[in-house]
């Protein structure tokens, strides 16, 4: 909810015909709540690997390890890690000239659409954001893939078919919400040449689509929810036959 918040608000103006301009103070709070969200989001995404993690391979200890305390730290630490990167990335971005054109390429402030306008060199911010960004997104990423070759490991030893697929609907949803996060994330900020057009589609793409998927993602394991759809789509097919 907070994620897309950071940018649709504004890009609805844009579409209303009214006024599309921005404040410089304005562009760096929306940069640096972009980047606060997004690799808190990131973080978040890791801890819930974890927690499936410890929910498949050690389900006796389950909760003994995933304590209250526990999970609440998770998630302080993943907010703490996302602000010190977005003051990073703001600081950085927002230490440069900007005398220059002041017609921004794009439909918020970003990293990519924002360094082009500076009027010195830009290449450190370009290496600054590239780093961290990048450096962020693969360690998560790579906890992640630690945490599901343990869980694939323990489901591939369960006997069961009826284990192996209760196993695995537990892990289905997060694991199409990270495929959903990290898809648009490496290629915007991994490209050498940023693409303006498809830095725009991909942003449309993860600023609105993905958070809107999200809930439909994690509420398809509710029996209601399917229920639910299936009557719909009943009701559509009938109604086309008629």
């Amino acid at each position: 909810m907070l994620f897309p918040s950071v940018t649709c608000p504004k890009m609805l103006l844009y579409l209303s015909g009214q006024n599309p301009a921005i404040s410089y103070e304005g562009c760096a709070i929306q940069l640096f709540f972009y980047h606060f969200l997004g690799s808190t989001e990131g973080c978040l995404y890791s801890v819930m690997a974890y927690d499936r993690f410890v929910a498949i391979c050690h389900p006796l200890r389950y909760m003994l390890i995933m304590k209250p305390v526990v999970c609440v730290s998770l998630v302080t630490v993943s907010f703490l890690i996302g602000c010190l990167l977005a003051t990073t990335l703001t600081s950085f971005t927002f230490q440069l000239n900007y005398c220059g054109p002041s017609h921004v390429d794009h439909f918020f402030c970003d990293i990519p659409a924002l360094l082009p306008l500076a009027c010195n060199d830009s290449s450190l911010a370009q290496r600054v954001g590239s780093i961290n960004v990048g450096l962020l997104a693969l360690l998560l990423l790579f906890s992640i893939c630690v945490s599901y070759t343990h869980i694939g490991i323990a489901i591939l030893r369960i006997r069961s078919a009826e284990g192996r697929q209760k196993a695995f609907s537990t892990c289905s949803a997060h694991l199409m919400a990270v495929l959903c996060a990290y898809g648009p994330v490496i290629i915007i900020y991994l490209q050498r040449a940023p693409n303006p057009l498809l830095g725009a589609v991909v942003q449309i793409l993860n600023n609105i689509v993905s958070p809107m998927l999200n809930s439909l993602i994690y509420s398809l394991r509710n029996k209601e929810v399917k229920n639910s759809l299936k009557k719909v789509f009943q009701n559509i097919v009938l109604s086309v036959q008629e």
